[in-house]
C-alpha cells in the first residue's frame, strides 16, 4: 500500500471514530419511572458535564399554623347554649309551659278504597270513610317579655328564638314588669307623668288558640292597684302577688288573687323600708332594705296565722333568698361573702363565694342553686354601690350543689365567640330545669343558658 493511501485510509477511521463519539454524545437517553439514577445511556454515567435528565415535580411545603392557636373544642358549643333571647331592652319576664303543634314529616295521603269488588262492580257496598287524626301536639318551655321602652309585650319559645309581638298597647318608658296566672296576667309598674308617682297596672292576657301565635294586636286591659306601691312579689304557683304600700304612717302589706281579684291584708308595719319574697304556698319573707353601714333583718309571715317571725339578723348589708322548702336561706353581708342558713338548726354555713343572693336561682326541690357570680369585685360599700349603678359586675355563671358543696363553672360569657360582659340579675329557671334565664343589667336584654 501506498503511503499515500495509508494516511487516507488513517484519516477516514479517525473521521469515523468521531462521528460515532459524537452521535453517542448528542443522543437523548430515555429515563424510566423508578431509573433516574440509572439512564440507558451508560456513557452518560460517566459524562463529566453531565447530562440532560428530566426536572422532577414541584413539591410545597405543608402548610403549617404557626400562630399557637388552637380552636377550642367547647367554643361552638358554648355559642349554641348561651343565647341573646331579645332584640331590646326588657322590663321582666316570665317562663311557661305552652302548646304548640308538633312538626311532623309530612307524608301524601292514602290512595282511596276500591268499593269490593273492584270498580264497577254493582252490588258491592263502599267502605267507611277513615275519620281525620287530629295533629300532634307538644308542651314546651315558652317566654313573654315586657319592652322596656314601650311596654309591648313579647313572646318566643325557648328552644326556637323567634320573637313575635304579642299586644299592642302602649305604656311609656316601664320600669318593672311581673307576670302571673302561667303568663295569662301581667304587673307594669312605670313612672306618671309628674315623675315621682308609682302607677301599677294589673292587666289580663287574651287567651291564645292553638297555632294563633302570630297573632299580635292583641290589647291589654285592667285596672290600677293604689299609687306608689313599694313592692311587688309573685306567689309560687303564680296566681297571686304580694304588694306593699303606705297607708298614712304604716305599711301594708296585701295578697291578690289574680283569678278572682279578692284581697286580703296580710300584714302591717311602721317601718316601711321592707323588700319581699314568696318562696312557697305557705309563707312570704320580708327583709329590711339593704345598706353596708346598717343591720338587716329577715322575717317570715305565716299566712295561715297571719305572725310575723324574726328569722335571721343583725348583719350589716344583709340580703337574702329562701329556698322553695323554706328551711334555707341563701345569705349575703357587705362583703359579698355567700353563705347558707338552716332555718331547722340555726346554723350557717359559708359557701365560699361572692355574690348577692338576688343574683341566684334555687332549683324547685332546693337542692342546688344557680348564681352570677362576679370575677372580681372592686372595692366599695356593697350592695349600695350596685345597687346605685356605681358599680358594674363581670360575671360567670355557676351551679352550686347545696347537699355536698361543689360548685360548678356553667359558662364565662366573655370567653363565648361574640360574648359579652354580663352583670346577671332575675334569674329564672324552666319547669324541667332545663334552660336557666336572666337580663344583662348592664343592658337590660333578656338571655338564656342551655342546662341539658
Amino acid at each position: 500500500m501506498s503511503k499515500r493511501n495509508f494516511i487516507l485510509l488513517i484519516i477516514i477511521l479517525v473521521l469515523v471514530v468521531i462521528a460515532v463519539i459524537g452521535f453517542l454524545y448528542f443522543r437523548k437517553g430515555t429515563t424510566m419511572p423508578g431509573e433516574e439514577n440509572f439512564g440507558t445511556n451508560f456513557l452518560s454515567q460517566f459524562n463529566p458535564f453531565g447530562s440532560k435528565k428530566p426536572t422532577p415535580p414541584t413539591v410545597m411545603p405543608p402548610v403549617v399554623d404557626v400562630s399557637g392557636y388552637e380552636p377550642g373544642s367547647g367554643e361552638e358549643t358554648l355559642k349554641v347554649k348561651l343565647t341573646k333571647v331579645s332584640s331590646m331592652p326588657i322590663a321582666g319576664f316570665v317562663v311557661f309551659i305552652k302548646e304548640r303543634l308538633k312538626e311532623v314529616a309530612t307524608t301524601p295521603p292514602p290512595a282511596p278504597f276500591l268499593n269490593e269488588g273492584g270498580e264497577g262492580g254493582g252490588n258491592s257496598k263502599p267502605k267507611p270513610a277513615l275519620k281525620p287524626t287530629p295533629p300532634p301536639t307538644e308542651f314546651v318551655p315558652a317566654l313573654r317579655y315586657v319592652e322596656k321602652a314601650r311596654g309591648i309585650i313579647y313572646q318566643t319559645f325557648a328552644d326556637k328564638i323567634e320573637e313575635r309581638k304579642f299586644s299592642v298597647t302602649t305604656i311609656p318608658r316601664v320600669y318593672e314588669a311581673y307576670f302571673g296566672n302561667h303568663g295569662d296576667s301581667v304587673v307594669i309598674r312605670y313612672l306618671k307623668g309628674d315623675g315621682k308617682t308609682i302607677e301599677t297596672f294589673v292587666g289580663t292576657l287574651p287567651k291564645e288558640y292553638l297555632g294563633a301565635d302570630t297573632i299580635g294586636d292583641n290589647e291589654i286591659k285592667g285596672s290600677f292597684l293604689p299609687n306608689n306601691i313599694k313592692d311587688i312579689s309573685v306567689s309560687p304557683d303564680t296566681t297571686k302577688i304580694f304588694y306593699l304600700f303606705e297607708n298614712v304612717d304604716n305599711i301594708i302589706g296585701t295578697t291578690l288573687s289574680l283569678l278572682d281579684n279578692k284581697k286580703v291584708q296580710v300584714f302591717d308595719s311602721p317601718f316601711t323600708e321592707w323588700l319581699s319574697q314568696w318562696p312557697n304556698d305557705k309563707t312570704i319573707i320580708l327583709s329590711t332594705k339593704p345598706s353596708f353601714s346598717i343591720p338587716g333583718y329577715m322575717y317570715s309571715i305565716d299566712l295561715a296565722k297571719k305572725s310575723l317571725t324574726k328569722t335571721l339578723g343583725d348583719i350589716n348589708g344583709l340580703t337574702t333568698l329562701t329556698s322553695p322548702d323554706g328551711k334555707l336561706v341563701l345569705y349575703a353581708n357587705g362583703n359579698l361573702s355567700l353563705s347558707l342558713y338552716h332555718t331547722d338548726t340555726r346554723n350557717s354555713d359559708l359557701l365560699g363565694v361572692q355574690t348577692l343572693p338576688e343574683k341566684c336561682v334555687w332549683g324547685k326541690v332546693s337542692d342546688v342553686v344557680y348564681c352570677a357570680v362576679p370575677k372580681a369585685i372592686d372595692a366599695g360599700g356593697y350592695p349600695d354601690a350596685w345597687y346605685q349603678g356605681e358599680v358594674s359586675l363581670r360575671d360567670q355563671l355557676w351551679k352550686i350543689d347545696i347537699k355536698n358543696g361543689n360548685a360548678t363553672l356553667l359558662v364565662d360569657p366573655i370567653t363565648v365567640v361574640g360574648g359579652e360582659e354580663i352583670d346577671g340579675i332575675k334569674l329564672a329557671l324552666d319547669e324541667g330545669e332545663n334552660y336557666l334565664f336572666f337580663v344583662n343589667k348592664k343592658d337590660s336584654f333578656l338571655w338564656k343558658l342551655e342546662l341539658k
